[in-house]
């Protein structure tokens, strides 16, 4: 009997290319979980360093904050200060971290115990600008006859500046600084020699300001 050779297409036996393509590329459910997981197992740990690292630099960051109370008047000096480490979020723009940028200099407002030192609290040549926004601004010295109103006033406090006769020499001054506050802020009356208040505005307007101070009662009205 003649033997029929029986012949079977590759075809048939074996995946053809583009079958094993798509298997290459279509990975299994076991593997696709396996590869989850590992990408999520590499984001915490991703995320745990990126904290860490991020906690240790803000950590580091040193200020220097009051070590007493200190009051508008008051000359800085190192006892004042005491360094304290915060984190960076806490910080406020200005603040002070080196004691030779504080020391003999005047605080121009009430300082609480363990308050953050910042510029606008010491008085500089820039204060009157930062103050005011304008580059030409300057302090000026005035002693209102009332003194019920200088304790009234607190720094950053805006004020037009009149004569006794209503003549406004003065528009949107920032009180800087004055001392007439009492320890315990409390209004003081009377209307004694007061003392100073300092103003800042702009170059102009601190001329007129300090020239009708020198024989005219002066008033403020406050914004």
């Amino acid at each position: 009997m003649p033997l029929t050779r029986i012949s079977l297409s590759r075809d048939r036996l074996g995946p053809r290319l583009r079958d094993r393509c798509a298997q290459a590329i279509r990975p299994g459910w076991t593997r696709g979980l396996a590869v989850r997981r590992l990408v999520a197992a590499a984001l915490i740990v991703a995320a745990g360093v990126i904290g860490l690292a991020g906690t240790r630099a803000d950590g580091e960051f040193e200020v220097l904050v009051a070590a007493r109370e200190l009051l508008p008047g008051h000359m800085v000096d190192a006892g004042d200060l005491a360094p304290r480490l915060v984190t960076g979020s806490t910080v406020p723009e200005g603040a002070i971290t080196e004691p030779a940028l504080a020391t003999g200099r005047t605080v121009t407002g009430r300082v609480r115990t363990g308050e953050i030192l910042t510029d606008t609290r010491l008085l500089s040549s820039r204060l009157p600008a930062e103050l005011t926004g304008v580059d030409d601004a300057r302090l000026v010295p005035v002693r209102l006859s009332d003194e019920a109103v200088t304790s009234l006033l607190r720094p950053g406090d805006v004020v037009d500046v009149l004569t006794d006769s209503a003549d406004v020499l003065a528009r949107r001054a920032v009180v800087a600084m004055h001392t007439g506050q009492s320890a315990a802020g409390g209004i003081s009356s009377g209307r004694n020699t007061a003392a100073p208040v300092l103003l800042a505005m702009n170059a102009a307007a601190a001329h007129r300001v300090a020239a009708a101070g020198l024989d005219s009662s002066l008033a403020v009205v406050l914004h």
